[in-house]
């Protein structure tokens, strides 16, 4: 049976027809062109979002605090890296192929399914470090604004821990009542927001725009640390530099994930009429050989897949806007008055400098930083649980893997983590530094090496041209010395 059904599948398939450009793609161009290829912002707006978290509203912000704008190369270099390279080879590899990444991937050499089981554990190892640094922060945030109606009889740390069980246990909550689609609207809302929001707010403390150009093109330079800059700064430079770095955009998993929801949206060949047969066939065969070989037929899957273009390039320009405003305020505003961070208040002494400059920016300020944090937490359930669902299908095919299920455990899970994290009060330091190397420097230079092992599957004709597989290959040099520099940090910090 299994037999004939496989043979079904080749005789359906063949050699597919690339679907024909259609609607805004089609039209010459004009403004309301312009404006329908804007309207395709969608998964990247949630990629960027929840990129958007504690590492731009503190980590960067703190870095700004003591560097100046000595350190905006990296997050410029961060936003290209990973914004542009990492997540449209991923995508771009299911808008070709029409394949799922982790139906491919399981085939790399060795047991199977090994590299997908490492990526899932690094992720579920450093989510709950990394959801630490973004909600108590918040929870010390909350309890600054509701100080005055709070019983005085619970302690200051003891309120901050219940407030941010809360806020991570509403998070969870909402994040499982959300459906992808309601996620996607709510997250370009955010997006809309952070942006509005943090041009506003770096307008309103008038940066010298003059050193962020020249902070964001001296690649490679790292200032001296000043006398307020933070004890780690100063004995473990490269360290601070690294983690920086890593917290400019979100864990691994929201780029795998940005690769499964180009298929959501049909996207490219995701889109062909036979896409559930062609993954099919697909998934059990070693090469891709069911594209065509026609030139004409390669260039016209070249323009289907124009969303994911967009897509992409506002993504990365949202997560840049935002991200260099969260420094930029730090340079501008918080460097001259010397601000040093210390505990958990670090986005309450935000809150104090920006009312020290004026009152209304208190709220713009809040507005962006709930914004961002919720936004951040709320998602992630959906990335998790997606990513899991196809990596397990994927391995184990002949399975039942349900996303609701998957979903539900996997918030049980970081729930109970986090709490435990959270009430032992482990430093901020620490967790940033271990959630920055395991999350980003070091999974996502793996899943960057994999997306250029991906591109080199597909046929010649519907390889990425020079200049983007020249893009890919730096960008993975790149990945690759910061993931070394964050690991033997952590290494000589805690062993020298």
């Amino acid at each position: 049976m299994e037999h004939t059904d496989q043979e079904n599948t080749e005789q359906i398939v063949g050699k597919v027809e690339i679907p024909p450009v259609t609607g805004v793609y089609a039209e010459p161009w004009s403004f309301k062109k312009l404006f329908g290829l804007l309207a395709v912002f969608g998964p990247a707006a949630i990629v960027a979002s929840v990129s958007i978290g504690a590492g731009e509203t503190i980590v960067v912000v703190s870095t700004g605090a003591w560097a100046g704008y000595g350190l905006l190369w990296l997050v410029l270099l961060s936003c290209v890296v990973k914004g542009i390279f990492v997540t449209y080879f991923l995508g771009r590899y299911t808008a070709v192929s029409g394949e799922h990444i982790g139906h491919r991937l399981v085939r790399l050499p060795g047991p199977r399914g090994w590299f997908l089981i490492a990526i899932i554990a690094l992720e579920m190892i450093g989510a709950p470090l990394a959801w630490v640094p973004i909600s108590k922060p918040c929870g010390d945030l909350f309890h600054f604004i509701l100080r005055d109606i709070l019983p005085t009889s619970i302690s200051e740390p003891i309120w901050e821990n219940i407030i941010t069980s809360a806020f991570v246990a509403l998070a969870l909550i909402f994040g499982l009542m959300l459906s992808f689609e309601k996620l996607e609207k709510q997250q370009i809302i955010i997006c809309g927001i952070l942006v509005g929001g943090t041009i506003v707010g770096t307008l309103m403390v008038r940066p010298d725009f003059g050193k962020a150009v020249t902070g964001s093109l001296n690649f490679g330079h790292l200032p001296d640390a000043t006398d307020w800059a933070p004890s780690d700064a100063v004995k473990n430079p490269l360290l601070t530099m690294a983690t920086a770095f890593a917290y400019v955009g979100g864990s691994v998993m929201g780029y795998v994930v940005y690769a499964n929801w180009i298929g959501l949206h049909r996207w490219g060949l995701t889109g062909h009429e036979k896409i559930s047969a062609i993954q099919r066939y697909a998934f059990t065969q070693d090469t891709i050989d069911y594209l065509p070989e026609d030139p004409a037929q390669a260039n016209q899957l070249r323009k289907i897949i124009a969303p994911l273009r967009w897509d992409v390039g506002i993504g990365a320009i949202v997560l840049f806007i935002v991200t260099g405003a969260f420094m930029l305020s730090g340079a501008a505003v918080l460097y001259p008055l010397q601000t040093e961070f210390k505990g958990w208040s670090l986005l309450t002494e935000q809150a104090h400098v920006w009312g020290n400059i004026h009152a209304s920016l208190v709220w713009v300020y809040y507005i962006c930083i709930i914004a961002a944090l919720w936004g951040t937490l709320q998602a992630l359930p959906e990335i998790y649980a997606r990513v899991m669902q196809e990596f397990f299908q994927a391995i184990w095919p002949n399975r039942e893997w349900d996303y609701g299920r998957i979903r539900r455990r996997v918030c049980l899970y970081i729930f109970i983590a986090t709490m435990i994290l959270v009430w032992l009060n482990v430093k901020f330091d620490i967790l940033t530094q271990i959630a920055g190397f395991i999350l980003a420097n070091f999974a996502i230079a793996l899943m960057m090496v994999a997306a250029l092992y991906l591109n080199f599957k597909l046929p010649a004709l519907y390889r990425t041209r020079l200049p983007m597989l020249v893009g890919g290959l730096i960008s993975a040099a790149i990945l690759i010395c910061f993931a070394v520099i964050s690991g033997w940090g952590l290494i000589t910090k805690f062993l020298g």
